[in-house]
């Protein structure tokens, strides 16, 4: 072998071009084309259950489909029903107000608890945080089935509201046009913003208490420390944060499934749910593709943008 090798390797020289090297002779950081051998499988996993599907559901957005019968070319008649049908555009207009409780309320309560525990120290902190994580491990429907109750005519927030003297404050908070949406809003900010805290108080344990100390010799406050020390050292955790809560809120199905099924009307409906509809219990399976595409368009883009937000104010 070693003399097949010297020929290979004189050969390429009398040519005038550098003589490859066998793999076992390359150095340690060099690409390997046995290495694809191993992201192999996991490639196949991932193109079998989210490219196909993907591209599967890209197919049929410019179909009509009922399930049964053979799919039927549409072109883009299914995206301009988007624009078209007002309930789809209330759904995906409801997934912006959710992003309010999703996201922005979660994230402000995570900063607030953080920036609260950088000028305290709190005994059992461990605990408190894991109290905060809690709803995070709870199934989503447990959640719901527990916050239906509680907000059930005769559920324990409006028995303590008659108890507090306030009947005029007690309402059927999930069939209410006006408080739904709210309501389901504000289930969603418990879930999530015990996620905020923890991420943004591990991030908080991480920023050299110097820079703390130093902010207090200056005379900083507790608003000017958090802008000026805190903030900036959450920068990572924010992105992090706004990302997951905002998607959170883009593909919520199983909470709003649980709590209203969309009602009352379409008060509550939300684009995941009007895929479900449209899939399932309509037959208008196309239609039902192209909002999935949407949403999946919407999400990308959102992510994207806050991601590059993030990596422009690291820099």
């Amino acid at each position: 072998m070693s003399e097949a090798v010297a020929e290979g390797t004189i050969a390429g020289r009398a040519a005038g071009r550098p003589a490859a090297r066998p793999s076992w002779d390359r150095a340690p950081g060099e690409p390997r084309r046995v290495a694809y051998l191993y992201l192999l499988p996991a490639l196949a996993m991932y193109a079998a259950f989210v490219l196909y599907p993907l591209g599967r559901g890209l197919w049929l957005s410019f179909h009509r489909w009922d399930g049964l019968t053979a799919p039927v070319w549409a072109g883009l008649e299914n995206y301009r029903e988007l624009f078209a049908d007002p309930e789809i555009r209330g759904a995906f207009a409801h997934s912006a107000v959710l992003i309010v409780f999703y996201s922005i309320l979660p994230v402000g309560l995570g900063l607030f608890l953080a920036a609260t525990l950088s000028r305290i120290r709190v005994r059992g902190l461990s605990a408190f945080r894991t109290l905060l994580f809690l709803p995070q491990v709870i199934p989503m429907v447990v959640v719901a089935v527990s916050w239906r109750w509680i907000y059930a005519p005769s559920g324990p927030l409006n028995e303590g509201l008659r108890a507090l003297g306030a009947d005029g404050l007690a309402t059927p908070w999930l069939g209410d046009f006006t408080l739904a949406l709210p309501a389901v809003g504000l289930v969603g900010t418990w879930v999530l913003y015990g996620l905020t805290m923890v991420l943004f108080v591990a991030g908080v344990q991480k920023i050299p208490r110097s820079l703390y100390d130093a902010a207090r010799v200056d005379g900083a406050g507790p608003v000017r420390e958090f802008f000026a020390v805190t903030l900036p050292g959450l920068r990572g955790e924010l992105v992090v944060a706004i990302a997951l809560t905002m998607i959170a809120a883009l593909r919520n199905f199983d909470l709003v499934y649980m709590l209203t099924q969309g009602g009352p009307g379409t008060a509550t409906t939300v684009p995941a749910l009007e895929v479900y509809r449209g899939a399932f219990q309509t037959g208008r399976v196309g239609t039902a593709s192209a909002i999935g595409m949407a949403l999946a368009l919407v999400i990308f883009a959102v992510t994207f943008l806050v991601t590059r937000l993030g990596d422009r104010g690291d820099r």
